[in-house]
């Protein structure tokens, strides 16, 4: 079983990777690619955490003095196959750690793959409204793992984003996402949520600030998380995710990020910090 998921793994991620380099950059949100144009985002992570948020939403120590890492390189693209709809896909590589004083467990490999598409539906004087279809297959890795990368399962989303352009009163833009997440098999529904605000400090240099939620409807089986303390069942979570960027040149850019958590139910309390390479093709 073990070497099957390894080849499994390593199709999937030739496949995708090659999707990459065949294909012909764009601000996540509402707006998506016109025909032809290319966003791609890798970036490096870190998490850590060795706290968890309770199902009464306090702050609580990992048992036994424990603590959970997850360095993973993740790969966001956007691609315009038409002016009003753009494909989607992000893809994970995670090397997870979780310890404490009586064990130690290791996992590394692909994580959960998303595939998607973003249509305009109107357009606006000042804003875009758009509807996104997201899918999340969790076949490059092994569910049953002592420190799984995911929970093993195919989720679907549905979301509708609204962006709103802040020019003339600042050089900016403010974008909100609704989304409804089905969860095919034990873990509950989520609605997810987002707002967003972006600004341009000086010319090559930008900054952008993100709430990213979670809200578990709580139709889960059950809460056991499997050894991954970010892969509960029924959980809510809050993000705060700060960026500064900074342009080289029409094509590729640097950004760097801090993601904390700032609320949260059954799930890891922990913090992530990014460097990101950006490239696009504007045509």
């Amino acid at each position: 079983m073990k070497n099957t998921v390894k080849i499994k793994s390593t199709i999937l991620f030739l496949l995708i990777m090659f999707i990459f380099i065949t294909c012909d950059f764009s601000f996540a949100g509402a707006w998506g690619m016109k025909k032809g144009n290319l966003y791609e985002r890798v970036s490096f992570n870190y998490y850590s955490a060795n706290k968890d948020y309770d199902s009464n939403g306090e702050i609580v120590d990992f048992a036994n003095n424990g603590s959970f890492s997850d360095y993973h390189i993740s790969n966001y693209f956007e691609y315009g196959l038409y002016d009003n709809l753009t494909v989607i896909n992000s893809i994970y590589i995670k090397r997870l750690r979780k310890n404490d004083y009586t064990a130690e467990q290791k996992t590394s490999g692909i994580g959960d793959i998303d595939v998607g598409a973003k249509m305009q539906i109107m357009k606006l004087a000042e804003g875009i409204l758009s509807a996104q279809l997201l899918t999340k297959i969790p076949w490059a890795y092994e569910k049953d793992d002592e420190l799984p990368l995911g929970n093993g399962q195919i989720d679907l989303e549905m979301r509708l984003l609204y962006g709103h352009t802040l020019y003339p009163i600042i050089p900016g833009y403010c974008n909100f996402e609704i989304g409804y997440r089905w969860r095919l098999q034990e873990p509950s529904d989520e609605i997810r949520y987002l707002i967003e605000v972006g600004i341009d400090l000086r010319k090559n240099i930008y900054g952008r600030v993100k709430l990213d939620g979670i809200f578990s409807t709580d139709n889960g089986k059950d809460v056991d998380s499997n050894g991954n303390p970010t892969a509960t069942n029924n959980y809510d979570i809050g993000k705060l995710d700060v960026v500064i960027g900074y342009k080289i040149n029409k094509n590729w850019g640097i950004e760097a990020g801090l993601t904390p958590s700032i609320y949260g139910k059954n799930t890891a309390k922990g913090i992530n910090y990014t460097l990101a390479i950006t490239y696009q093709i504007i045509k």
